[in-house]
């Protein structure tokens, strides 16, 4: 086991939640996380097909940063572990799941498949198979926006980008161009790095000079901060400060969260090159229980209502494996079609 970094330290007591915020903050992390059980039953059932990246464990990051933007509004540009940002953003699950059974009622018509969901109306960019591809594309929906308010005047035209990525990817040269763009045009852009530790096998220390991500966006003059991941209200708090910050023109935020898959690189890792001491330590970090144990000491909800909850998505994720199910398969004659961008 290699030694765990020192997470930043965060008060939750000192932090103003309504009951209201705190339960929206869990149904939507258990909507991940039921979610991405049911995508492993499914698989194993022979329902879906290729590589499956699931995002247990992480949902603090998807939820704390996504719902601190304006869903519908804000652009969210994802990686090949994308289901739950897709859902965080606002994408029925019926839809999700659809396009993970390649059905032609899926939120990219079946063409995509796991690693590649996106949704026009949800302003969510894509998932991307290749590592840091979806870097380039996050600052270029950011340099969007500001061109649009800043060169054409149009006074609306704050949106916020949340470009999600992993630790593997900071590696990459596109991480350290695309930082560099931002910083000099102040552009509008979150660039959150999901570290769970490992880059499909490889130990994030072994492969990376410098382990601390959020120290390289100091080499470009961009503010950088370190967060617990596994701690949605931390990961909210200082998403909720960056976004403020890109909404008023003052530039881009490199945040590097700590956290954790709790299942293998995809479905079809053994999951074999993590010990079971490193495993044991972060399952105990389980982001999902922390919060609720939160809400229930602050005496804003009890244990029977986060039960209730817990049902309703039961309830969601069943009629999205229905809809799936039951959503016919993509027509062989179109084929061609949604290639080009006035098809639709």
């Amino acid at each position: 086991m290699v030694q765990e970094r020192i997470l930043p330290v965060f008060h939750a007591d000192q932090t103003q939640i309504t009951k209201e915020e705190g339960l929206i903050l869990y149904e939507d992390m258990v909507l991940g996380r039921f979610f991405e059980d049911k995508c492993a039953e499914m698989y194993y059932r022979g329902k879906m097909f290729g590589f499956v990246h699931l995002y247990n464990g992480q949902e603090a990051v998807s939820t704390g940063v996504i719902q601190a933007m304006r869903p519908g509004e804000d652009y969210v540009a994802s990686t090949y572990r994308d289901h739950v940002h897709a859902l965080s953003a606002g994408v029925p699950a019926k839809e999700v799941m659809a396009e993970l059974f390649g059905k032609a009622t899926g939120c990219s018509k079946g063409r995509g498949g796991s690693m590649h969901m996106f949704s026009s109306e949800h302003k969510l960019l894509g998932g991307y198979a290749f590592v840091a591809e979806g870097i380039p594309v996050a600052t270029g929906a950011a340099f969007a926006s500001k061109y649009r308010r800043e060169a054409l005047g149009d006074a609306g035209s704050d949106q916020v980008t949340a470009c999600f990525f992993g630790d593997g990817a900071a590696n990459n040269g596109q991480f350290f161009e695309c930082l560099n763009m931002a910083a000099l045009w102040k552009l509008p852009i979150l660039y959150v790095v999901e570290n769970n530790k490992w880059a499909i096998g490889m130990a994030h220390e072994r492969a990376t000079s410098v382990p601390e991500i959020f120290k390289k966006a100091h080499a470009f003059g961009m503010a950088g901060v370190e967060v617990d991941g596994m701690d949605v209200l931390a990961v909210r708090a200082v998403a909720q400060e960056a976004i403020a910050r890109a909404r008023a023109g003052e530039g881009p935020t490199l945040i590097e969260a700590l956290t954790y898959r709790f299942r293998g690189h995809s479905l079809a890792d053994p999951d074999e090159l993590r010990s079971k001491n490193e495993k044991e330590y972060w399952f105990a970090r389980d982001p999902i229980k922390k919060l609720a144990a939160h809400l229930v000491e602050h005496n804003l909800v009890d244990q029977e209502e986060l039960k209730e909850i817990d049902r309703k998505i039961q309830a969601v994720i069943d009629d999205a494996v229905k809809f799936a199910e039951e959503s016919p398969e993509p027509d062989p004659s179109e084929l061609y079609r949604y290639i080009f961008a006035g098809d639709d």
